[in-house]
């Protein structure tokens, strides 16, 4: 299976080193930028999978990179990866189409699975970020708006979809819910069931989709 192909688009030449340095085995670094014009042009040129980019850069920062792209190269998929954890930032670039937005405290590793992820259509936070976006964008969606689907599950079992929407792993939703990592397992399994879905990653994109947050 062919690596993504990624460009990293970011204003510090030595931070995009060491992206490259920790994704090396992991993805196809096709470009690095550090302006918006050169970022610009090297996604139109190249059109790769993924882009890793930045939040504030000279020239507009990354919401003027996806305005500038987006419309003649839809395939293309951004992923921000920002120091900055602030809600209008986090906000800004998911509305200008970013598909998912972790921060620079990331390890390596999990910032390979976040480009794996978002490559494969998933929409990818941080899970201390995935809380407010999921809020923000429900709360433009009609209360009486219903999801059949949605109705099937029980109450418990929204609840985990919700925090498996938002990132977390079985133990930690486990805690968060006073359950054990084994009932939660369980829970996933009859909601992939009820919803004729296979995996985790499918679950959270169905989730995405449907902006869910839990009820209350």
């Amino acid at each position: 299976m062919p690596l993504p192909r990624v460009a990293i688009v970011d204003d510090h030449a030595l931070f995009r080193a060491g992206v490259r340095e920790s994704l090396a085995t992991e993805v196809d670094v096709v470009a690095e930028c550090g302006d918006v014009e050169a970022a610009a042009a090297a996604i139109v040129a190249l059109e790769p999978d993924v882009v890793l980019l930045d939040v504030h850069m000279p020239g507009g920062g990354g919401v003027e990179v996806i305005r500038r792209v987006a419309q003649t190269r839809p395939a293309v998929r951004f992923l921000a990866l920002s120091v900055s954890d602030a809600a209008e930032d986090v906000i800004a670039l998911i509305r200008a189409g970013a598909r998912g937005y972790v921060t620079k405290s990331i390890s390596g590793a999990e910032l390979a699975d976040a480009v794996r992820r978002v490559c494969d259509g998933d929409a990818v936070f941080s899970p201390r970020l995935a809380g407010f976006v999921l809020d923000v964008f429900a709360a433009e969606i009609p209360a009486a708006q219903v999801d059949p689907e949605l109705d099937l599950l029980t109450p418990r079992e929204r609840e985990v979809l919700q925090h498996i929407a938002r990132g977390y792993m079985y133990k930690e939703i486990a805690a968060q819910l006073g359950i054990s990592a084994k009932t939660v397992e369980a829970h996933v399994s009859a909601v992939l069931r009820k919803l004729q879905l296979s995996s985790r990653h499918e679950l959270s994109r169905w989730a995405a989709r449907r902006r869910l947050i839990a009820d209350g």
